[in-house]
């Protein structure tokens, strides 16, 4: 990052290079932490309420004091100065953090929160489909354990990091995480999407995967779009070898079409159909 580029913390803003977590920190420490990562337009943030939305309710789940900033919503248009003051007009990726403040052990001292807002400039002001299909496989070494947890972006990644590093170790563009029954969840930072004929399949709050806001919207498309939704029966692979497209969504990407899953390769006719309609519901005016 540039040395002029600045952060947002607690209410406050702070350039980069003058600005310093504590070791105690508890997020770095035991992983007592929340993100979300949100797409902006110049200096439009899309989909902001439900991201907030889910940000409160995990929040609620680890038994965080809620800020005020964060309970109003009034954070938004602090985020929306810190794109000022970074000159950030076109593509951006927002990073909001919140962690338990310093104090104890497992025990925490306090239940207070602080949060850091970070940006960073992405090439893609809108959502635009991928040219050339992924390739992914499945994850098999560590499998999603389903808890109260599995739904939320916490800062505890290790699950992501050691797939990321398999994906990258098998020359992989992505890979799917199973749960602990061997069921479908998502991929690394993404939720997944097969298509057969006019129906469309997603793993399960109940399975494991994070409640993405992508997949919220993809949802409510296909049913402007007349697909019959299945998302409540868990998927195995063989959904997936039957399925005639496939694709991911999060917030920063929007769709991303699969090309390949193991020696099945998919189509990729109603990908754009989708992402055309994520961008008349995204960035309407």
């Amino acid at each position: 990052m540039a040395v002029n580029t600045f952060i947002l913390f607690n209410g406050e803003y702070f350039l980069i290079d003058e600005f310093g977590i504590s070791i105690t920190n508890r997020s770095f420490c035991y992983g007592d932490g929340l993100f979300e990562t949100m797409h902006a337009n110049g200096t439009e943030i899309q989909f902001f309420d439900d991201h907030l939305i889910r940000l409160k309710y995990g929040m609620n789940v680890l038994k965080m004091e809620i800020p005020s900033s964060i309970e109003i919503g009034s954070i938004k248009k602090e985020i929306i100065k810190l794109l000022h003051k970074n000159k950030l007009y076109q593509g951006v990726r927002i990073r909001l953090s919140v962690f338990r403040n310093d104090g104890g052990k497992y025990a925490p001292v306090t239940n207070t929160v602080s949060y850091l807002v970070e940006t960073e400039f992405i090439e893609n002001d809108t959502y635009k489909i991928n040219p050339r299909g992924l390739v992914i496989d499945i994850f098999p070494e560590i499998r999603k354990p389903g808890n109260v947890f599995s739904n939320l972006k916490t800062s505890n990644s290790l699950l992501y990091v050691m797939a990321g590093i398999y994906a990258t170790e098998k020359n992989l563009d992505d890979c799917i995480i199973i749960n602990d029954k061997g069921f479908i969840t998502e991929t690394i930072s993404s939720n997944i999407f097969l298509l057969k004929d006019k129906f469309i399949l997603t793993p399960p709050l109940t399975d494991g995967p994070v409640a993405g806001i992508m997949r919220k919207q993809i949802l409510r498309i296909a049913d402007m779009l007349q697909y019959r939704i299945y998302n409540e029966k868990s998927l195995t692979e063989k959904n997936i070898l039957d399925a005639d497209e496939m694709f991911i969504t999060n917030s920063i990407s929007g769709i991303k079409w699969v090309l390949a899953f193991k020696e099945k390769r998919f189509f990729n006719n109603s990908s754009q159909q989708f992402i055309d309609k994520l961008n008349e519901i995204a960035f309407k005016k």
